[in-house]
């Protein structure tokens, strides 16, 4: 059996989508070892990995983050985790490296051991008619010169990687957007754009989407249909009037609403109608095959899983990828789009009684469904791994 050595940036999003595939090899007889903060150890162990902690608390990613902001993130955080994480692969000399699209110490970190890698999407796949939000255009270049010390220190951090490191299968500026011979999409061929524009590199193997530690607390049996999810994320900090807001404007539709806060005390939220439920984190792909419309910030990963359960969507992009996943969604008519500042209490409870009342939504969420399922998920892309072990075979490893 081959290790396998996965490299990834520790946000929930997308940590997520990789630990049925974690689970799925380790089942297999390969030995997995994980790159990612204290936060997220248990849930990776769990999957059956080892665990390796970048050094401190881990890649500084937080707040909403512009395009420019974002590189200079990466690239500064790619300096600072590389001497730690090339230490550890070299100990544990893996047999390939699979890394997400937009962690760019992880192909530099393949090319250094000189061993075959895989990058994983956990959003869409971008490329030429599927342009990337961090792609150099003339958009990337006026916000840079609007934030000088962010593009600085972005010139100086990749420039710096550069002289250190083999960085040349590393994108120049688009480091969400780091290639292999080997993409795996967590996404059906249906939902990704212009699929047809991408080569057979790229494998679209449908929503990643396992078991997770299940949650006695919740009350689920106190539902009641239609069943109304909200949650806004993890990065994107939405405050107590924002989703306050939200909760009074699905609550007279009916049922129950449930609304996930994360990072906001559910108590901030003060008194909410008799049929809403207010909690930090949720079981989310358990709640969503139990929903009948879920409201979102746009996240990929958490649109797989509405649409792996065939729930209609009402998406409220804030950022990042968000307005283009929310633009699909719209488009495959599973769903509306509305902007935060357009999202007034009367405007969302319009919209949701739309999707709630008229089957269209459902229908194309419900053909959706079919297609996110048939992609494949964490079995094929735990296939694609394998398959691409038995094409390369054992490598030479490079020690310096």
């Amino acid at each position: 059996m081959s290790t396998v050595a996965f490299v990834n940036v520790a946000l929930r999003g997308h940590i997520n989508p990789t630990l049925p595939v974690v689970a799925e090899l380790v089942r297999r007889g390969h030995t997995v070892t994980y790159h990612t903060t204290a936060a997220y150890e248990p849930d990776v162990a769990a999957a059956g990995a080892t665990v390796f902690r970048y050094p401190g608390d881990g890649p500084p990613l937080a707040g909403p983050p512009t395009p420019v902001t974002l590189l200079e993130q990466l690239a500064r955080t790619a300096l600072e985790t590389l001497p730690s994480v090339l230490s550890d692969l070299r100990l544990t000399r893996p047999d390939v490296l699979v890394h997400g699209a937009a962690c760019p110490w992880g192909p530099v970190a393949a090319a250094e051991l000189g061993v075959p890698a895989v990058s994983l999407f956990t959003t869409m796949a971008f490329g030429r008619r599927v342009p990337s939000p961090a792609r150099a255009s003339r958009t990337l270049l006026a916000e840079a010169l609007t934030r000088p010390r962010s593009l600085l220190g972005y010139l100086r951090a990749r420039l710096l990687l550069t002289r250190r490191y083999r960085t040349r299968g590393l994108p120049l500026v688009d480091l969400v957007n780091a290639r292999q011979p080997l993409n795996l999409v967590f996404t059906s061929r249906a939902f990704q754009p212009e699929a047809a524009s991408f080569d057979r590199t790229y494998r679209f193997t449908g929503p990643s989407v396992g078991a997770r530690t299940s949650d006695p607390t919740f009350p689920f049996d106190t539902l009641r249909p239609p069943v109304q999810y909200v949650s806004l994320g993890t990065v994107f900090d939405a405050g107590p009037s924002v989703l306050r807001g939200f909760a009074a404007a699905l609550a007279p539709l009916g049922g129950t609403v449930v609304v996930a806060t994360g990072g906001t005390d559910p108590a901030a939220l003060g008194a909410l109608p008799d049929n809403v439920v207010a909690r930090r984190f949720v079981p989310q792909p358990e709640l969503l095959a139990r929903a009948a419309l879920f409201v979102t910030h746009g996240g990929m990963n958490s649109v797989n899983e509405a649409l792996y359960a065939g729930v209609p969507l009402l998406v409220v992009p804030q950022g990042a990828d968000q307005p283009q996943v929310a633009r699909r969604v719209t488009e495959l008519g599973a769903g509306l789009t509305v902007r935060p500042e357009d999202a007034t209490e009367a405007t969302v409870h319009t919209l949701a009684r739309r999707l709630l009342t008229e089957s269209r939504f459902r229908e194309a969420a419900s053909a959706l469904r079919v297609e996110q399922r048939r992609a494949g998920g964490h079995l094929r892309a735990a296939d694609e791994i394998e398959a691409l072990l038995h094409r390369t075979g054992p490598h030479e490893k490079r020690e310096d």
